[in-house]
Order: structure tokens, then sequence, then C-alpha cells
């Protein structure tokens, strides 16, 4: 019991440190539109694009930052899968910025290290979304 609670906090200071740390240096201009996308679908990635694009025509000079944040089961899905990373390469080249719930790979024994690079790791993705839409960013869970 005593070395579950020990394992149990280290991991959670792990991903702490490599989650929030670099979350909260993440750049954006809160006088422009920005947008979240709280999704619990990998197939959704490619129509979230599509409207990213469509709102960065839409908003021109307005258009702020674009993220994804994926979490859940979904994320079962990610390692290997090469639709995916082809849609993360996309995603970079919009400057949309995909990130994946460090809590939903730690449930789903998902190791970090199978992820892409692409992806930003979140110690917590909903509480991450929220502190964003505290932010002012649209947001939308689908």
């Amino acid at each position: 019991m005593k070395n579950s609670i020990i394992i149990i906090f280290i991991t959670s200071m792990f991903f702490s440190l490599l989650g929030t740390t670099r979350l909260q240096a993440q750049d954006f201009n809160p006088k422009k539109n920005n947008y979240l996308i709280l999704s619990k679908n990998l197939q959704q990635l490619k129509p979230v694009l599509l409207t990213a694009n469509e709102l960065a025509k839409e908003d021109s000079e307005e258009y702020g930052a674009f993220y994804v944040i994926i979490c859940g089961k979904t994320v079962s899905g990610i390692p290997d899968n090469s639709d995916f990373n082809a849609l993360l390469e996309d995603a970079k080249a919009q400057n949309v910025k995909v990130f994946v719930c460090a809590i939903s790979l730690n449930k789903f024994n998902i190791n970090p290290d199978q992820i892409p690079e692409l992806l930003e790791i979140t110690e917590n993705g909903i509480l991450y979304g929220f502190q964003l839409t505290k932010k002012g960013f649209i947001t939308l869970t689908i």
C-alpha cells in the first residue's frame, strides 16, 4: 500500500513537471479570437483542421490560437497511427496545437514515449481546457 502511494505520487509529479510547466509558456494573444476543441475522437481532427482553416480566413487579423486537447479512451488509438500522424503534420502546418491528456495516457496504459513528438502533453486535459476558457478561448467539446 505504501509503495503504491509513493508510485502514484512520483508519477503525478513527473506528469506535473512534464505537462504543466511546458504549457504555461504557451503563447497566444488574448485580444484575438482563440479557439479550443476538447475531443474524445481522433477521427474528428480532420474536420477540426478544416474548421480552423475556415475560421482563420473568416477572422483574418482577429484570428489567434487554435488548440485541440485529446482525452479519454481515444488515446489508445494514438501509438503507431500513420493517418493520425499525417493529420498532426497538417495541424503543425496550420499552427494548430494538439495536446494529449496525461491522465488519459496513464489510465489507458499508454507510455508518453509512444506518442508522436508533434503532440504536447498536458497533465489534465479537462483542467487545461477550463484554464484556457477562463483566459477567453472560445471552447467546444466534441
